[in-house]
């Protein structure tokens, strides 16, 4: 699903972001990545998204070669990987159906898709009630449902989650991230970066540890380690 073949990412000055890195997920798994600021997990997931092209080296997500791929078709690619990010970013003057329904609309899906697929997911994130809610109504863990909602509701074959329980309390951090595993378990493939070390070492899911930009360890049922 995701391989990364000496993969490097150097901005103008100082130490490479990521230096010659090589990985590969397969279809299905969970992996954390997780490593101390300026190992380079950002830098991973832009170049996943297609927000930065590497340096040199080969990134091919999907069956697509990033490094190759024409700016036009970009935005198609993108439709394909769900993202979660730390701060949630939802659209604040719009309620939780609108924000997830948002997803559906910039990619033009017809009326009738959008008014079955949005209440499938926000059943399945457990909202259904709360649709008509604006995001200052939720709580932070409810807003990072809706933000989980809105990356599934296009059926992504790969979800990346950014820091998603960064702003939530241990109780609360570990719903999402059950929430998240049983979304691994319907068949999305799952790339969580964090720094939640209680979360990593309960949950024994495969762990890539980055420092400095190297990967320094690559374990299934991983520890995330103190540096």
């Amino acid at each position: 699903m995701i391989t990364l073949d000496g993969v490097s990412k150097s901005y103008e000055r100082g130490q490479p972001a990521l230096d010659d890195i090589s990985l590969h997920i397969d279809e299905g798994e969970f992996v954390f990545i997780v490593g101390n600021s300026g190992s380079g997990k950002s830098t991973l997931i832009k170049l996943l998204l297609r927000e930065l092209e590497p340096t040199s080296g080969t990134i091919k997500v999907n069956g697509q070669v990033l490094d190759k791929m024409k700016r036009r078709k970009i935005p198609k690619y993108r439709r394909g990987v769900g993202v979660v990010f730390q701060d949630f970013r939802l659209l604040k003057d719009r309620n939780v159906y609108e924000n997830v329904a948002f997803a559906q609309r910039v990619i033009e899906k017809p009326g009738r898709v959008i008014k079955r697929r949005v209440p499938e997911v926000l059943t399945l994130v457990g909202l259904a009630e709360k649709y008509r809610s604006l995001p200052r109504e939720l709580s932070g863990g409810e807003q990072q449902r809706v933000a989980l909602a809105r990356a599934l509701v296009n059926r992504p074959d790969i979800l990346l989650a950014d820091e998603p329980t960064g702003n939530l309390d241990p109780k609360t951090s570990g719903e999402i991230m059950k929430l998240i595993e049983e979304i691994n378990a319907r068949g999305t493939t799952v790339l969580v970066v964090t720094h939640n070390r209680e979360i990593v070492n309960s949950m024994k899911k495969r762990v890539i540890r980055l420092r400095k930009g190297v990967i320094v360890s690559d374990e299934e049922k991983g520890i995330y380690h103190e540096d």
